[in-house]
């Protein structure tokens, strides 16, 4: 029986340093990232599937965005049309002071200039802005949607148009983002400012009060409908929001299955590989001091 030694072990040794070196270089990876897959070669199947599950996130960030503006802006809206009904209940109220047939006419007048009042308030709230856009003027957001015109019966102008702009909200799903203000405030069943215009001019004259309170009703019922769809929009929006948020949720525990790292496991390996490439290098060293037939023939 005969046995072989390796006269030239040194090769062999390196080749181990190498190998431990890189395993405690792949621990450290894994320590910094979190993940067991930093490369494609980590995991090819694995990393199929992280680059779908890293498409879908993206995609709900964006939807996660999109909400997000909408809510603020059906939030404006909503608000700004909570503070026109709130007018037009005012209107209908000093309305009906003005229709009592004991007032002078100094009585009604003092109550017209109030209406008028309600009016500039009422314009003011139709042209609300949200980021630097009127809300309530169509598709036509950069120019002021109403404005005062004392040849048209309302006393205001609709600068705006009736388009309408959609958002996408998830796969497959788009939002309607606004209603056109001619539809919320000049609509032909209840035109908000002819509403109180008419109003104020029959209690400047004295005649027709009851018809223009009739009038103003129209208009508020009008309104309330029309804010609906701000209402209705928030809710989906909210509901959207909640979808999305536990998708997101879903998909980052999908990503920690495919490439998350045992940090308990990681950290074990690490030791164990800078443990290993010490005595590598250590037997290495050894080897190199050792003295060699060489030193013997003399």
């Amino acid at each position: 029986m005969s046995i072989r030694v390796n006269p030239n072990i040194l090769p062999d040794l390196v080749s181990s340093i190498e190998q431990v070196q890189q395993e405690a270089q792949t621990a450290t990876q894994e320590l910094a990232t979190g993940r067991s897959i930093n490369n494609l070669s980590d995991n090819p199947a694995a990393a199929a599937a992280l680059v779908g599950n890293d498409a879908l996130t993206g995609e709900n960030d964006q939807y996660l965005t999109n909400l997000t503006d909408l809510q603020g802006k059906f939030q404006a809206a909503d608000s700004a049309l909570n503070n026109a009904v709130q007018l037009m209940t005012t209107a209908i109220s000093v309305g009906t002071e003005g229709a009592n047939g004991t007032l002078s006419a100094a009585d009604r007048q003092a109550i017209a200039q109030q209406v008028q009042g309600l009016q500039q308030q009422m314009l003011a709230l139709a042209n609300t802005s949200y980021e630097g856009t009127y809300i309530f003027a169509g598709t036509n957001v950069t120019t002021q949607p109403f404005v005062q015109n004392s040849v048209s019966s309302s006393g205001v102008q609709y600068n705006g148009n009736d388009g309408v702009t959609t958002v996408q909200i998830g796969e497959g799903q788009s939002m309607q983002t606004n209603v056109g203000g001619d539809q919320i405030f000049t609509n032909a069943n209840g035109n908000v400012f002819k509403a109180i215009n008419d109003l104020a001019n029959a209690l400047n004259s004295g005649t027709g009060i009851d018809a223009a309170n009739t009038e103003v009703q129209q208009a508020f019922s009008q309104l309330t409908t029309q804010r609906v769809f701000y209402g209705n929009a928030l809710d989906r929006v909210q509901n959207s929001q909640s979808y999305l948020n536990q998708e997101q949720v879903n998909l980052s525990t999908q990503q920690n299955q495919l490439v998350g790292a045992n940090m308990t496991q990681v950290i074990a390996n690490e030791s164990q590989a800078q443990v290993a490439e010490q005595a590598a290098v250590s037997a290495t060293a050894q080897i190199l001091s050792l003295p060699t037939l060489l030193n013997y023939i003399k």
